[in-house]
């Protein structure tokens, strides 16, 4: 992948200092001023990508200049969402590499599969776009590794999509543990439930006339089309997707993180099992995953994904336990309880796209880190790996908490990176 370093991208990265007047024309012909407007390409725009694409749309001083799928069906249905928020229609592609080339767009907005999340983060990188990736951060710790670089390399802010990490009521719960209301807090825990269906036996068909599958496995190993992957079922095959845990465990185990005040762990163990079906999903339906952490602090996390009665009478949430009480993260909002588990304080709030998004871009006029950087989605992400490794391997862990590597243990550390198609492979 070539390296850019347009003009527009330079202004967009040290700010208005000198340049305040200066115009830019850009591919429509509008002539825009570049510390007002930033140009974003979205990848991958069915389901979350097709949401993002309209919040985008919606801030202030951001255009849409791109939209690209390797789903035909899915670009003028997007298009057409982007069409309720700006004038200008987007440029409709099925190659993302065709917004890397494309100098007017400064960002690129990842909601392709896992598979795509690290390599097209440093493919852009390299592009000098910024970049927005929904999570998880990457499809396994090697990749994860290669995203910070290929961000720190070439000075792009990176962002992940852990939205929580910008609601204004979790800061706050996050900020009151941190000045010590609770006590000391040892143990924070995060859950998921669902009521998932089986995805069945996939059949061998030929690939649909609207889908570019080629390009649709991208940076993965080949495997043959079977009718049973694609849009989301994906997520529950080991080459493809992270599991439960790494789609929506990711937003918990972030949260817990964070609140602890913890980075990388000294031990991580999980067991799972796929309880209700008899189908061809390879990750567990069922797990719980346990993460130790010097100073006597441990999270653990608990997916369900065929039964949606939760903990704390909530499908998702987080909860943090300390020496003086606790505190529950439901939605957007937190509940404080005392040592006699009685509630003391409830206090209402919400978790939504447009702050996060918001963040992202001020962070590219003004050069600063995202509320969630890749540094940061690295570290939580890993650890969704990590109970993955431990569980594909029926091994206890031992991790060393000065980079969260795994020791000892050589099938786990074989799962650290993976295989790839060399027609995409990352490098940095």
């Amino acid at each position: 992948m070539a390296t850019y370093s347009s003009p527009r991208r330079a202004f967009l990265k040290t700010g208005a200092a000198g340049v305040a007047g200066t115009l830019l024309t850009t591919r429509t012909g509008k002539s825009e001023s570049p510390n007002e407007t930033i140009v974003v390409g979205i990848m991958g725009t069915n389901n979350r990508g097709n949401a993002l694409a309209k919040g985008f749309a919606s801030q202030s001083n951001c255009r849409v200049g791109a939209v690209c799928d390797v789903d035909s069906r899915a670009l003028e249905k997007t298009a057409a969402t982007v069409g309720q928020s700006q004038s200008e229609k987007p440029l409709l592609v099925e190659d993302f590499r065709r917004m890397l080339d494309n100098q007017s767009i400064d960002a690129i907005v990842i909601a392709a599969p896992d598979h795509w999340h690290a390599p097209a983060t440093v493919f852009a990188c390299d592009a000098g776009k910024h970049v927005y990736c929904e999570k998880p951060a990457s499809h396994n710790p090697a990749e994860g590794e290669m995203a910070i670089a290929a961000s720190q390399k070439n000075d792009r802010v990176v962002d992940i999509g852990t939205q929580r990490r910008s609601a204004p009521k979790i800061q706050e719960a996050i900020a009151r543990m941190k000045k010590g209301e609770l006590g000391e807090v040892l143990y924070s825990r995060g859950w998921y439930n669902n009521r998932r269906g089986p995805i069945g036996t996939g059949k061998a068909v030929p690939v649909p006339s609207w889908l570019n599958y080629q390009l649709w496995q991208g940076p993965a190993p080949k495997e043959d089309y079977r009718d049973n992957i694609v849009h989301y079922n994906w997520h529950w095959f080991w080459n493809w997707g992270t599991g439960e845990i790494g789609n929506n465990g990711v937003h918990a185990v972030d949260i817990c993180r964070w609140g602890l005040g913890v980075d990388y762990p000294t031990k991580v163990a999980s067991t799972g099992t796929r309880a209700r079906y008899e189908d061809d999903q390879e990750t567990p339906d069922t797990q719980m995953a346990t993460f130790h952490f010097p100073g006597n602090k441990m999270i653990t996390w608990e997916g369900i994904s065929w039964q949606p009665r939760g903990r704390e009478d909530s499908m998702f949430g987080i909860s943090f336990h300390g020496t003086e009480g606790s505190l529950v993260i439901d939605g957007g909002g937190y509940k404080i309880y005392d040592m006699h588990n009685k509630l003391v304080e409830e206090v209402s709030g919400a978790v939504s796209d447009s702050a996060h998004l918001s963040n992202f871009l001020e962070c590219i006029r003004t050069n600063q880190k995202p509320n969630a950087t890749i540094e940061e989605a690295h570290k939580s992400t890993l650890l969704c790996q990590l109970g993955n490794i431990a569980h594909r391997t029926s091994s206890v862990l031992e991790i060393d908490p000065a980079n969260g590597h795994i020791q000892n243990n050589q099938a786990a550390q074989n799962l650290w990176g993976r295989d790839y198609n060399p027609a995409f492979e990352p490098k940095v």
